[in-house]
This record gives C-alpha cells, sequence and structure tokens, in this order.
C-alpha cells in the first residue's frame, strides 16, 4: 500500500490531502468516486518514519500454512482467484496477510497477475512462493502448486519448532544458573566477608576465587552488562555482512553437538526447497538462486553459489558439494543420482525426509541429555559456590568446639 499525494476539485471547491493506495491507478479510481477532479497526484516516497518496519516475516508460518491450503481448496472447488482471494482477506488471524491480501485483489481485479501482485509485498511472499506461483499461472496448476508450498512451509515450520525446542531449554537454564550465580555473588557472599576477616586464619584457595568474584561483581557489575550487550550486538552486526556472518555460520556449524544438528536442518532445508521449486517446473539456475538467499547459513549458500556457477559453465550441480565438510556424501550421492536419471527433484525430496526424520530424532536425544547435563552444571556452580563458604565455617566452629 502507497500514500498519495494530490490535489483537485470536487462540489465544495479546492481541494487537496493524502490518501492511501495500491497504485496511481487505484488512487485515481477513488478520487473519482468520491467526485473529485485531479488536477495533481504524486506518490509519497517512503521514508524511515512512514515505511513498515518489522524483522523477518509478518506473517506467521501456520498462518501462511493455512493460507494456502484454503486456497488450493477454494481453487479446486472452482471458485475465482480474486473470489478466493477476498475470502481469504476476511477470514485470516494474520493483520499484515489481510492487508496484503486486500490489496492483492485490487490488483486482481485490474487484471495483474497473482505472482505480479504478491511480488508487492515481499516481506510476505517469499521469492519461492513468487517464482512457484509465476510456474504455475503458466502451466495452468495453481492448486497443485499451493497445495505443495503449504507442504513445504508445513515441513519447514515442523524443523524450525524442533530446533527453536532444542536450543531454548538450555538457553532458559543458561539464564537461570547466570541470575542465580549472580545472586548469590552480589547478595550472599558479602554477607560473610566480615566474619571471615574477623577469623583471621588464611582461607581456602576456593573461598578466595568466589570472594574475588563476589567483589569484582560488585565493583563491575555494569561491565559485565556492558560485555552481554555488546556480544549480542556483535552478533547482530555480523549477520549483515556476508564476510563476517560466512564466519559466524562456519562456527556455529562446527560446534560439537549443535552444530551438527544445525547442519542436518540446513541441508532438509535446502533439499525441500530446491525439490518444490523443481516439482513446479522453476528453471534450475532461479531456483538454486533462490535457494541461496532463502537458506540462512552462508557456509551453505556459498556452495550453492559455486553450484549454480558449475551449472552454468557446463558441469555437474554436486562438483562443488563433492569433498566438502557441511555436504555428506549421502547428499551428493542421491543428487548426483537425480541428475543422472532425470528425477532430481524425486532424489532431494528423499534427502529432505531423511534429514528432517534426523533433526527429530536429534533434537529428541539433544533434550533427554541436555535437561540432567544442564542440572549438573548449575549444581556445580551452586555448590562450588556453598562450599566455599561452608569450608572456612567449620574451620571456625571448629576452633570455637
Amino acid at each position: 500500500m502507497a500514500r498519495f499525494r494530490y490535489a483537485g476539485r470536487d462540489k465544495k471547491g479546492s481541494t487537496k490531502g493524502i490518501m492511501n493506495a495500491t497504485s496511481k491507478r487505484d488512487a485515481l479510481q477513488k478520487l473519482k468516486e468520491r467526485g473529485v477532479r485531479t488536477s495533481m497526484i504524486e506518490e509519497i516516497p517512503e521514508t524511515l518514519l512512514t515505511k513498515d518496519i518489522s524483522i523477518g516475516s509478518p506473517v506467521k508460518l501456520q498462518h501462511m500454512v493455512i493460507y494456502l491450503r484454503q486456497f488450493a481448496t477454494l481453487l479446486k472447488a472452482g471458485v475465482s482467484v480474486v473470489d478466493s482471494t477476498r475470502i481469504l482477506a476476511e477470514q485470516t488471524e494474520s493483520k499484515a496477510l489481510k492487508k496484503a491480501l486486500l490489496d492483492i485483489e485490487q490488483e486482481l481485479v485490474e487484471g495483474n497477475p497473482l505472482s505480479a501482485a504478491a511480488a508487492r509485498h515481499k516481506k510476505i511472499f517469499t521469492p519461492m512462493f513468487i517464482n512457484m506461483m509465476k510456474a504455475g499461472e503458466a502451466s495452468g496448476s495453481m492448486d497443485e502448486t499451493l497445495e505443495r508450498l503449504a507442504v513445504h512451509f508445513e515441513k519447514q515450520h515442523n524443523t524450525r519448532q524442533k530446533i527453536v525446542g532444542a536450543m531454548t531449554y538450555p538457553a532458559v537454564i543458561a539464564f537461570i544458573a547466570i541470575g542465580v550465580v549472580i545472586f548469590l555473588l552480589v547478595s550472599v557472599v558479602p554477607t560473610f566477608v566480615q566474619m571471615f576477616a574477623d577469623f583471621g586464619g588464611e582461607l581456602p584457595a576456593i573461598t578466595r576465587f568466589v570472594l574475588g568474584a563476589s567483589e569484582f561483581m560488585q565493583r563491575f557489575w555494569w561491565l559485565v552488562i556492558i560485555l552481554i550487550v555488546g556480544v549480542m550486538v556483535g552478533i547482530a552486526v555480523a549477520r549483515n555482512n556476508k564476510v563476517s556472518k560466512y564466519y559466524l555460520d562456519y562456527f556455529i556449524l562446527r560446534l560439537p553437538i549443535f552444530g551438527k544438528l544445525l547442519r542436518k536442518a540446513s541441508i532438509a532445508r535446502m533439499s525441500r526447497t530446491l525439490s518444490s521449486l523443481f516439482t513446479s517446473s522453476v528453471p534450475i539456475l532461479q531456483a538454486l538462486q533462490i535457494v541461496e538467499n532463502v537458506v540462512e547459513n552462508e557456509v551453505m549458500a556459498k556452495v550453492i553459489r559455486e553450484s549454480r556457477l558449475s551449472l552454468e559453465s557446463g558441469q555437474s550441480l554436486t562438483r562443488p558439494m563433492k569433498g566438502h565438510w557441511a555436504f555428506p556424501p549421502l547428499v551428493t550421492q542421491m543428487i548426483a543420482i537425480g541428475e543422472e536419471t532425470g528425477s532430481l527433484d524425486a532424489m532431494l525430496a528423499k534427502v529432505a525426509d531423511f534429514y528432517e526424520k534426523e533433526v527429530e530424532n536429534g533434537t529428541d536425544q539433544l533434550k533427554s541429555l541436555i535437561e540432567p547435563l544442564m542440572i549438573v552444571v548449575l549444581a556445580a556452580l551452586v555448590g562450588t559456590i556453598v562450599t566455599a563458604i561452608m569450608v572456612p565455617m567449620f574451620e571456625i566452629f571448629n576452633q570455637i568446639n
């Protein structure tokens, strides 16, 4: 939705103002319906104060899946694309999707194709959606394309939820552990400092260490906060630069336990996306370019980019993947068989199914292993502080007795 500044005349005389419309043509039509004879109309450029600011897609994956499935059902029932879009705009729970669909309906009424109308809302409809819609429009199989997209987004959502679920538990426990340790060092340990000073004897090494940590935390707590914020800002900045993002993703994928799981999730995402695009007859070079942008991992994206260049030069798709540590032999062998037999979409779907199952099993195992491990770590941290306090206290009691 764009904003337009206009001037003209109506029944009351001269008039001017600002209005929202999907296009200049739409704005003129709306003004005509109001009885305004337009003498000037121009689009107002977006600024930081007027444009919508959002991180990632403003539409949840589950809302997108529901929209795609319902859209496919309506088309199969013989409902037109325009009517289907209007019906779905009225019943969707997502405000962002509702607004986009209302704009798309107006574009469709003006005779524009769905793919072109959706391309105006890039924050909601991905390049994959737009290109698959183009292919569906050309082949006359939009209902099948929508079902395929729904399955794709559903599987992507399930895989992402598995990964988030596996990462959330240790993150929460780590946050609690840090909070407990800080509370003990700042509030509990200082109450024993004077007692140990009156004791006068030499304190055990573990007690001296904990007292030192407590003193540091009390004096330089602001430094700890700055450090945490700095790390978070640094990661955010690094992810916005291709070079630094590559090294950050490289580090993450090389992590002992989580790295292997995230690598499998990236392979599943890549394979599923490529399979969906190939099945919808999207050209292979264009499909690889789309996957390069949606894989969300610069290490994987670099290899996909090299694979696209390899194809452009007449070589095999798998040549850059072979021998690369991020791609297991199973992936390259299955893709190579798909290239030779002409069934690349089916082979990629099998690879995606396999690694989605691997992610599911891996997250379940990870949860069962992390729970006792994190409890042990938390107990060790708290136990160290408690031990540091109790050991000299026992010595004090022994001297008293």
